[in-house]
């Protein structure tokens, strides 16, 4: 086995504790409150989608953020890296589509399999050795790619939202453009709370719905594995969350001067998938918004203290799925989509100008488009895609660029 070995197996309390200020916590409150808003939403529309149950849902929801917040708290602290682990979004989507000709147990059938295959990539090593063939141009073009969405969901909300993103983004540049206040109070920050006042003002938090039950009650399910369920699903899965959204993570992460452990993170991602897969969740992976929300802060060496409270965050919003979600759901979209734009503007910045800046250019760009185009083939997703696309047109214009990379 070739796992990375977590260099720190004591905890550090003074580090926690000293990690716990401002910027980190608005990090992590608009990692997480991306992670529990549309990502959701997603669930919930699948769940509709196949015909489950409400009990089906908020069981797969509950999957969801707690046995993936024990995996992310647990790499956070013995890694003292941003190490979120959630789920796979795109392959919610490809899992919603399969659940109307499959039945849901033939589905958990094939979440075994995937976890499975992740596992034995990560623990032979060969996950480091596939992701050591990738320029990071071309993988950073992907990401600038994914995350242009979120740019534009930014200026969307201003538009369509404008009472409420209009006064987040103002307060956001003002904050940004003069130092002596944005170091009194973070540019997220202040866009936060300016929110927070905006939606009290306009009466645009809406919970008027009937109670939803308070705690979460978790299935155990039995699976059933069928071969068209799993040449559907399996693959196409474990190709989501390795070569798209794992790919994102490990990016975004080496672009703020972390060194993920890509092998132990896959390895993660396979058990993280077998133990979810018995309460009927989707498959694991390291996300690559929220971590790089969290490693946008200045002090890299206290990231990891935001990824631990977003893992606390979600052990909590497991427990109470039915009741957190619901007030997720609540809050107006043009908030949720204002805050995590903001968020990412520095990260697409970065990924820009890592991609196109020198070697692989004509990959990166490549791979840019197909990944903004957002077109699955063969019920794999654009990002995918997009990487191997970029890869192969690298290869065949840029062949010089490769030799440098391997002298290097």
């Amino acid at each position: 086995m070739r796992l990375e070995r977590p260099p720190f197996l004591t905890l550090d309390i003074a580090g926690l504790l000293g990690g716990v200020h401002g910027g980190n916590i608005v990090n992590a409150v608009v990692a997480f409150l991306f992670a529990a808003s549309a990502p959701v939403a997603i669930i919930l529309t699948a769940g509709a989608v196949g015909g489950l149950s409400e009990t089906d849902i908020a069981s797969w929801i509950f999957g969801c953020f707690f046995i993936n917040g024990l995996i992310s708290l647990a790499f956070c602290l013995v890694y003292r890296q941003p190490l979120v682990f959630f789920w796979t979004i795109p392959g919610t989507v490809l899992v919603g589509q399969a659940l109307e000709h499959l039945e849901f147990a033939q589905a958990i059938g094939a979440y075994y399999v995937t976890g499975a295959l992740m596992l034995v990539l990560g623990l032979s090593g060969w996950m480091r050795k596939c992701m050591a063939l990738l320029p990071m141009p071309i993988v950073m073009a992907m990401v600038a790619g994914v995350f242009l969405q979120f740019g534009l969901n930014l200026i969307f909300a201003i538009r369509d939202g404008f009472i409420i993103a209009a006064p987040m983004t103002a307060v956001f540049l003002l904050l940004s453009a003069v130092c002596p206040l944005g170091r009194m109070m973070p540019p997220l920050i202040g866009a936060l709370i300016t929110g927070v006042i905006a939606i009290a003002l306009s009466g645009a938090f809406d919970l008027s719905e009937s109670a939803a039950p308070i705690l979460a009650g978790p299935n155990l399910y039995r699976p059933e594995f069928s071969w068209g369920a799993i040449v559907e699903l399996a693959l196409p899965l474990a190709i989501t969350v390795l070569a798209a959204q794992n790919a994102q993570g490990f990016a975004v992460l080496e672009q703020s001067g972390h060194k993920p452990p890509i092998n132990m993170v896959t390895a993660a991602c396979g058990v993280g998938s077998l133990i979810a897969a018995t309460v009927g969740s989707v498959s694991t992976c390291l996300t690559g918004p929220v971590n790089a929300i969290l490693a946008s802060g200045e002090d890299k060496g206290n990231h990891y203290v935001a990824g631990v409270m977003v893992a606390l965050l979600a052990l909590l919003f497991g427990v109470f799925a039915p009741v957190f979600t619901r007030f997720m759901l609540a809050t107006p979209v043009a908030f949720l989509a204002a805050l995590a734009g903001l968020a990412l503007l520095r990260i697409l910045e970065r990924a820009f100008i890592v991609s196109f800046k020198g070697a692989f250019s004509h990959g990166a760009t490549v791979a840019f488009l197909v990944t903004v185009a957002n077109v699955p083939i063969l019920s794999i997703g654009a990002p995918f895609w997009g990487l191997l696309i970029g890869f192969a047109v690298s290869f065949v214009l840029e062949r010089s660029d490769f030799e440098k990379l391997s002298v290097e």
